[in-house]
């Protein structure tokens, strides 16, 4: 079984990446591979509404979407992380949230995976990029394990987020409970 942990923030090693790297580190100890994927660097353009993907099964722009999405298919679960950027998700994470969305076509991919959100800010927008995030999730029947709180945090400079004692630990919960129920579902299947 694998988790992929996608990381949002155009900013590489920040408070995003830690804080996915520490929710798959809890999944690691449950006994599961992950993997982390960086959006930092990569091209991922947003979803054009051409419907050539329902028709053809395959995307027409040739940016790095195809690569990730194949692993978001193949993984049995899928952490979105983002920094809060004015009040909502990053560009590179709405690129890639809309171009998952117009590429189901009348599928289903993400179906009955596990996954969640995480999100970090300095000071505010946790709520609505949190909600945005959820809103993926939901859409594409995903199932979402709670925490011992939002899986937020707070820090700006990198490195930051490692302060946030209540944060951490409701990341590695979440790690945990990820991972619990994913291999439960796994189980019934």
């Amino acid at each position: 079984m694998k988790i992929v942990g996608i990381v949002g923030s155009p900013r590489l090693g920040g408070n995003t990446e830690t804080l996915t790297q520490i929710a798959l580190e809890e999944i690691q100890k449950e006994g599961l591979d992950t993997e982390l994927i960086n959006l930092a660097g990569k091209k991922i353009e947003p979803c054009d509404a051409c419907g050539t993907c329902r028709s053809t099964g395959k995307c027409h722009i040739n940016d790095d979407f195809e690569t990730i999405y194949a692993k978001m298919n193949e993984a049995d679960g899928i952490i979105l992380a983002t920094p809060v950027y004015f009040g909502a998700a990053t560009p590179q994470m709405t690129s890639l949230i809309s171009r998952c969305y117009a590429y189901r076509g009348a599928k289903r991919p993400f179906e009955d995976k596990v996954g969640g959100p995480i999100v970090v800010a300095r000071r505010a927008g946790h709520n609505f990029t949190f909600a945005q995030l959820m809103f993926f999730f939901m859409i594409s029947g995903m199932i979402v394990p709670g925490s011992t709180y939002w899986n937020i945090a707070f820090g700006r400079q990198k490195g930051e987020v490692i302060k946030d004692e209540e944060g951490v630990r409701t990341i590695k919960h979440f790690g945990r409970k990820l991972a619990w129920l994913a291999k439960k579902i796994k189980s019934q299947n």
